[in-house]
C-alpha cells in the first residue's frame, strides 16, 4: 500500500458497463483514491504488467473472464497474490459470494450497496494488505533482508557490554534493537513476520533481571509462535567471562537457550556464533516459505484439474446429450421413412393382388374366345374350300367369307396380345415376392420391359446385353420393381426432354431416345467377392448435382405435382439393401448407345452374386404357361 507521502492508493477498477464504471469512479475518486479503469479481466491482467495497485475493485460478471477467474490468475503470480481483491456484483445470487471468495477474492460487496459501505470495506482491506510491498507477499522477507536482532538488558552496570555488542553487530549489518528490561518487549511483534525478531540476545547475567527465567518465558512465546505458524526465532545466552562451563550454562540450556557465549571472547568470534544462529533461522524461514509456495501450488493444481475435470465432465454430458438428439433425429427419420415404404408396401400389395385378380378374371374369357374363335376359322376355312370346290370363288359370298377369314385373323393377333398381357401382369404381380428364390434374370428383365412397351412408343429403342449368367438368387420385387422404377423413370426423363425440344409429339421419325441395359459380374474392390451387376443407361437429360444426393429420399421428386409419389427410388434403395447391395448414380460420358441428346444418367445396381445357390435350383417362372 502506499504511504501518505507518496500520494493516494490506486486502485484498478474492472468494470465492463461504462455507466457503472463512470458512477463507482466518481464515488472513488471523491473518497481520495486514485481510479484506473478497464472493462475486462485480460485487460486488468495486461495492466498488472506494467503496474501493481494497492487494490482491484471487479465486477463478477465480466465478459470472458469473470471476476472468479481473474482473481484466480492473480494468486497464482507472486508479484500479485497479495494484492486485495474487493468483488463487485448485481444482487445477492446464491451460491457466488462463496464461488467468488474461493477464487481467491478478499471481500464480497453488492454494488447496490451504499457508498460509504464500499468505501470503509476498501478502507480495512488497504489496511489488511499494509507493509506487503504493493502486492509482494506477506509471509516472506526480501531474498537478501536484514535479519532482526533484538538484545535484552541494556541497563545498569552491563550496559557498556550490552552497547559494544550492539555496535558489533550493526556493523556487520544487522537491524539491532536494544531494550533495557524484558518488560519493554512487545509479545505481539512475534507474531507479526514484519517485525518478529530473528535472533534474541539475552544477557543472563543482568542485575535487573532473572535471565534464565526470562529465557524459559521466551521458549514458551516460541513455541507459540511455531503453533501459529510463524517463524521460531533463535535465543543467544551473553554470560559473563568464564560463565560458559558448568551448572551455569546447563540451567540455561535447558531454559531453552540455543547457544551461550562469554562476553570477554574475540569480537570476530562473537560476530560468527551471532550469524550462524541467524542464517539457520534465515534459511528454515526460506524452506517454509519455499514449502508454502509449494502447496499453494498444488492447491492451485488441484483446484485446476478439478475445473478441468468439471468442465470436460459438462462437455462430455453436452456431447452425449447431442449425439442422443442425434440418434433420435436419425430414428425419427427412419421411422417416417418406414412409415411411409409400408404405405407404399401395402399399395403394391393391394395393387398386385387388383392385377391377379383381373388377370385371373380376364384370363377365363379370353381362353373361351380363343377356343372358339379357332372353331370359327375351321368352319371358315371349310366354306370356303367347299365354294371353291363348287367353282363359287368369285362370287361376292365368297369375298364375304375371305374377308371374314382376314378379320378372324387379326382378332387372333390381337387376342394373343392380351394374352401376352395378362401373362406379364400376372408374372409382375407374384405375391411371393418378398422370398428369395433363384430367378431367370433375362426372362424377368423382358416381362418388365413388355409391361413398359407403350411407354416407350417409337421415340426409344432398348438396347439389351446380358452378360452376367442368367440365373439369380434374389427377391422377384429386384427386378420387378427397382428395374421397373429406373427403367421407367429413365423413359419419363427422355420424353421430358424431347417434349422440351419440341420432338416428342413426331412418332413416325427416327428413335431419338436410347436406354441401354446391361448386365455383367464384377470383383468387389471393399470384400473381394464376386457380385451380380445392373447397369442402365440412359442418354436423358441427366441429373442435376443437387438433386443427387436426395434422390432416394422418400417422397422426393421431380415430377409436376401428380406425375409421381417420390416413393419408387426410395423402395429400390431399400430392396437393394435388403440384398446387401449398392445402388449408384453418375452421369453418362455420352449418350447410351453413342445417341445425341442429353448427358444421360448411369444407375449401377450390385447385388453378392451365390452361384451355389443358383446351381442348386432350376429357375423360377413367374407363373405357368397359360392354356391355349
Amino acid at each position: 500500500m502506499n504511504d501518505a507521502s507518496e500520494g493516494p492508493p490506486t486502485l484498478l477498477l474492472v468494470e465492463d458497463s461504462d455507466t457503472q464504471a463512470l458512477r463507482i469512479r466518481r464515488m472513488l475518486e471523491g473518497h481520495g483514491f486514485a481510479v484506473t479503469r478497464v472493462a475486462s479481466g485480460e485487460a486488468a491482467l495486461d495492466t498488472l504488467d506494467t503496474r501493481i495497485p494497492d487494490l482491484v475493485v471487479a465486477d463478477y460478471h465480466l465478459p470472458g473472464m469473470n471476476g472468479g477467474q481473474m482473481a484466480r490468475q492473480l494468486r497464482m503470480s507472486a508479484a500479485t497474490r497479495m494484492i486485495p481483491v474487493l468483488m463487485l456484483t448485481e444482487g445477492g445470487e446464491p451460491g457466488l459470494e462463496r464461488e467468488g471468495l474461493e477464487s481467491g477474492a478478499d471481500a464480497y460487496v453488492p454494488k447496490s450497496a451504499e457508498p460509504d459501505l464500499i468505501v470503509f470495506r476498501i478502507r480495512a482491506l488497504l489496511r489488511e494488505g499494509a507493509g506487503t510491498g504493493g502486492g509482494q507477499r506477506a509471509d516472506a522477507s526480501p531474498l537478501f533482508r536484514r535479519a532482526r536482532i533484538l538484545i535484552v538488558g541494556g541497563e545498569g552496570a552491563r550496559a557498556g557490554v550490552v552497547a559494544g555488542l550492539a555496535a558489533l553487530m550493526r556493523n556487520d549489518g544487522h537491524d539491532v534493537t536494544v531494550i533495557g528490561s524484558p518488560g519493554a518487549m512487545v509479545r505481539d511483534d512475534w507474531f507479526d513476520p514484519a517485525c518478529a525478531p530473528d535472533c534474541v540476545v539475552v544477557d543472563l547475567v543482568s542485575d535487573r533481571f532473572d535471565g534464565i527465567a526470562f529465557c524459559q518465558a521466551l521458549d514458551d512465546l516460541r513455541q507459540d509462535v511455531v503453533v501459529a505458524g510463524g517463524g521460531a526465532p533463535r535465543i543467544l545466552g551473553l554470560s559473563g567471562p568464564g560463565a560458559a562451563r558448568g551448572f551455569f550454562p546447563a540451567r540455561a540450556f535447558e531454559a531453552g537457550v540455543d547457544d551461550i557465549v562469554a562476553d570477554d571472547i574475540e569480537p570476530d568470534v562473537l560476530a560468527l556464533r551471532i550469524r550462524a544462529l541467524v542464517r539457520r533461522k534465515l534459511l528454515q524461514d526460506d524452506v517454509r516459505r519455499i514449502e508454502l509456495d509449494r502447496q499453494a501450488r498444488e492447491i492451485a493444481v488441484e483446484a485446476a484439474r478439478a475445473e478441468a475435470a468439471a468442465i470436460a465432465s459438462k462437455a462430455s454430458l453436452a456431447e452425449a446429450l447431442e449425439q442422443a438428439n442425434a440418434e433420435l433425429a436419425d430414428a425419427n427419420r427412419r421411422l417416417i421413412e418406414t412409415q411411409g415404404k409400408l404405405v407404399q408396401t401395402a399399395k403394391m400389395a393391394s395393387l398386385g393382388e387388383l392385377v391377379a385378380g383381373i388377370a385371373h378374371e380376364i384370363n377365363n374369357p379370353l381362353a373361351f374366345i380363343l377356343a372358339h374363335k379357332d372353331t370359327v376359322a375351321r368352319l371358315l376355312a371349310r366354306v370356303i374350300a367347299e365354294d371353291e370346290m363348287a367353282g363359287d370363288a368369285d362370287g361376292e359370298r365368297h369375298a364375304t367369307l375371305m374377308k371374314c377369314r382376314d378379320r378372324v385373323g387379326s382378332m387372333s393377333l390381337g387376342l394373343r396380345r392380351i394374352q401376352n398381357l395378362v401373362l406379364n401382369l400376372r408374372k409382375f404381380s407374384r405375391l411371393d415376392e418378398g422370398l428369395f428364390q433363384v430367378i431367370d434374370v433375362p426372362e424377368a428383365l423382358e416381362t418388365v420391359l413388355a409391361l413398359l412397351t407403350q411407354k416407350f412408343g417409337n421415340l426409344i429403342v432398348v438396347e439389351r446385353d446380358y452378360r452376367a449368367p442368367e440365373r439369380l438368387y434374389c427377391q422377384s420385387a429386384l427386378l420387378n420393381q427397382v428395374m421397373m422404377n429406373i427403367i421407367s423413370n429413365a423413359a419419363d426423363a427422355i420424353h421430358s426432354m424431347l417434349d422440351e425440344a419440341g420432338q416428342g409429339g413426331d412418332a413416325t421419325g427416327p428413335a431419338r431416345g436410347v436406354i441401354r441395359i446391361v448386365t455383367e459380374l464384377r470383383v468387389s474392390p471393399a470384400t473381394g467377392e464376386q457380385c451380380y451387376v445392373f447397369i442402365v443407361t440412359d442418354n436423358g437429360p441427366g441429373i442435376p448435382a443437387e438433386v443427387k444426393e436426395r434422390i432416394f429420399e422418400p417422397f422426393f421428386t421431380t415430377k409436376p405435382v401428380g406425375a409421381g409419389t417420390g416413393l419408387g427410388l426410395a423402395i429400390a434403395y431399400s430392396v437393394v439393401q435388403a440384398h446387401h447391395g449398392t445402388i449408384t448414380i453418375a452421369d453418362a460420358v455420352q449418350g447410351a448407345g453413342g445417341a445425341k441428346g442429353g448427358r444421360g444418367s448411369v444407375f449401377t445396381i450390385s447385388v453378392p452374386w451365390q452361384p451355389h445357390f443358383e446351381a442348386m435350383a432350376e429357375p423360377v417362372r413367374s407363373v405357368t404357361e397359360m392354356p391355349a
